[in-house]
């Protein structure tokens, strides 16, 4: 582990930890931790191995949470999260080569998009509604496309896949975050094992991220079990709408760049 100083090891703890209870209840803790990690000097492509690591805490941490109270069945979303496992794999494998700009490009805009739909839609609640597409096909061409992004870049997974259980499942907001947290894992675990294998990950520094983001989730998760979508619904549009002003802020962004400004 490189030489961390104690007051920047404790930025990382406090964002895990944060990261954990807003990704738990909305997604978009990497918003919070890939800043954080860059801030204390950790190069960019070890932050994004080592993000994955304290992410598989988070997202382990609320799955538990939301399955304990009955919210998700493991063994039923075991094939969805196994496609997600995949999804990632292979993005994290091919991130060199996927056009990456156009993802930084279209990313804000699509997000803000996200947010739009889930602060005007009425109606969006916690009761499940008519879902427009099969668990099968959901599972077999959704779930793998958005793990597959999440490999290659990441930002928002958590809101695409949020997005897809309410308008195309049919799931309430809490029904959905619940089983947004098990994909998430999923994509997580394949991503991780591929930065892996290229020695991408600071272990010391993702372990202990993960046990402040492990904590921080079991919060997040039980008060979102709580209040339901009067609280999930408003930090969704702010975590979308945070990440695409994140995105746009850097001066590099292709979209700005494009545009002229």
């Amino acid at each position: 582990m490189p030489d961390i100083a104690l007051h920047l090891l404790l930025l990382l703890c406090a964002a895990a930890f944060f990261a954990g209870f807003v990704d738990a209840i909305a997604g978009g803790g990497g918003l919070i931790t890939v800043p954080a990690m860059l801030i204390a000097g950790i190069p960019p492509l070890q932050t994004l191995g080592t993000n994955k690591v304290q992410s598989i805490f988070g997202a382990a941490s609320a799955t538990l949470a939301y399955a304990r109270k009955g919210h998700v069945q493991l063994q039923e979303q075991l094939p969805m999260a196994l496609m997600a496992v995949m999804g990632g794999a292979i993005g994290a494998a091919l991130a060199t080569i996927v056009p990456g700009q156009v993802l930084r490009a279209i990313m804000p805009v699509l997000l803000l998009a996200i947010a739009i739909f889930f602060a005007v839609k009425p109606n969006l609640n916690d009761l499940d509604k008519h879902r427009l597409i099969t668990p099968f096909a959901f599972g077999l061409t959704l779930v793998p496309a958005i793990g597959f992004y999440d490999g290659v870049f990441g930002p928002g997974t958590g809101s695409f896949f949020m997005l897809g259980f309410v308008t195309l499942a049919g799931f309430g907001v809490l029904k959905a975050t619940a089983h947004t947290k098990l994909l998430n894992f999923g994509s997580n675990l394949g991503a991780l094992i591929v930065f892996a294998s290229f020695g991408a990950i600071l272990w010391k520094i993702g372990l202990l991220m993960g046990v402040c983001q492990f904590l921080g989730a079991q919060l997040g998760s039980r008060l979102a079990m709580r209040i339901g979508a009067k609280l999930i619904k408003p930090l969704l549009v702010i975590v979308c709408v945070a990440l695409a002003i994140k995105l746009l802020a850097d001066p590099a962004n292709p979209l700005r760049v494009w545009i002229g400004l």
